[in-house]
C-alpha cells in the first residue's frame, strides 16, 4: 500500500506539476515568451536559494562541504554547456567556409545552450523530491498526501522556467514538454529507490538538493539573466523587473505555503 501511494504521489507531483507549468507557459502566458525570460530567472533563483539551499543546510551536514558541492556542480554545468558548444560548433560547422560559417552562425544564433544543465539539474532535484514523499509517506500517509501537492505546487513555476528555457532551443513546443515531463517522471524512481533505502539515502539527500541548486544558479545567470541585459525604455525595464520579482514571490509564497503544512 505504501509503495502504491509513494508512486502515484510522486508521480502526480513530477509529470503533473510539468503539465500545469505546460499549461500556465503556453495557454494563459503563451504571449508574454520575453517576460517568461524575466520570471523564469526569477523563479529558477528564487527556488535555488530559498528553499533548495535552506533545506540542505538545515541538514547539519558542514557548510564548506556543501558550498564544495555548490562550487562543482557550477562548474560541471559549465563545462557541460561548453560540451554542448563544442560538439555543435564541430557537427554544424566543420568543412563551411568563412562566408557559409557566418551565415549558419548567424542562423543557429539564438540557440540556448542551457537546456541540457535544466534537464540535468531538474532530473536531480526531481529524484531528491522523490525520496522526501517517499519519507514523509513512509512516516504517515496524510503527510504523504500533503507533500506529495507541496511538491507539486513549488515544481510549478520553475518548470515554467525550464519549459522557457527548452523553448529558446526549439521550436517544438511538444518536445519541450515530453522532455521535462521525463525529467519530471524521475520523481517516481525517486520515491521507489526511497522505499527502499529511505535511512540510508537520507545522508545523502542534501548534495542532491545542492546539485539542483547549482543547476537552477548557473542556468539564470549564465543564460536567462544575460538575454535580459538589453537597452530598453524606463516601461521595458520596469515590466522586467516585476516580472523578475514576480517569479521570485511566486516561489517564495508556494514555498511558505509548503512549511505550514509540512
Amino acid at each position: 500500500m505504501n509503495l502504491l501511494a509513494i508512486l502515484v504521489g510522486t508521480l502526480v507531483a513530477g509529470i503533473g506539476s510539468v503539465w500545469l507549468a505546460a499549461w500556465l507557459s503556453f495557454g494563459v502566458f503563451s504571449r508574454y515568451t520575453q517576460h517568461m525570460l524575466s520570471l523564469a530567472a526569477g523563479a529558477l533563483l528564487a527556488t535555488a536559494f530559498l528553499h533548495l539551499l535552506p533545506e540542505a543546510f538545515e541538514s547539519g551536514v558542514a557548510p564548506q562541504a556543501l558550498f564544495l558541492t555548490l562550487l562543482l556542480g557550477l562548474v560541471f554545468f559549465f563545462l557541460l554547456d561548453k560540451a554542448e558548444l563544442w560538439h555543435h560548433g564541430h557537427e554544424h560547422h566543420h568543412g563551411l567556409d568563412n562566408h557559409d560559417h557566418h551565415a549558419h552562425h548567424h542562423a543557429h544564433g539564438d540557440r540556448f545552450p542551457g537546456h541540457w544543465a535544466v534537464l540535468a539539474g531538474d532530473s536531480v532535484h526531481c529524484f531528491g523530491d522523490g525520496i522526501l514523499i517517499a519519507s514523509a509517506f513512509m512516516a504517515d500517509l496524510q503527510l504523504g498526501v500533503i507533500a506529495s501537492l507541496a511538491v507539486l505546487a513549488h515544481e510549478v513555476p520553475h518548470h515554467m522556467g525550464d519549459l522557457v528555457v527548452l523553448r529558446q532551443g526549439s521550436s517544438n513546443r511538444r518536445a519541450a514538454v515530453v522532455k521535462v515531463s521525463m525529467a519530471g517522471a524521475i520523481t517516481a524512481l525517486g520515491g521507489a529507490v526511497g522505499f527502499v533505502l529511505v535511512d540510508a539515502l537520507k545522508g545523502g539527500l542534501p548534495y542532491f538538493l545542492v546539485v539542483a541548486s547549482s543547476s537552477f544558479i548557473y542556468v539564470a545567470l549564465a543564460d536567462l539573466i544575460p538575454q535580459l541585459q538589453k537597452r530598453l525604455s524606463a516601461k521595458e525595464t520596469l515590466a522586467q523587473i516585476i516580472w523578475l520579482v514576480g517569479g521570485m514571490a511566486m516561489v517564495m509564497l508556494v514555498s511558505g505555503f509548503a512549511a505550514q503544512h509540512h
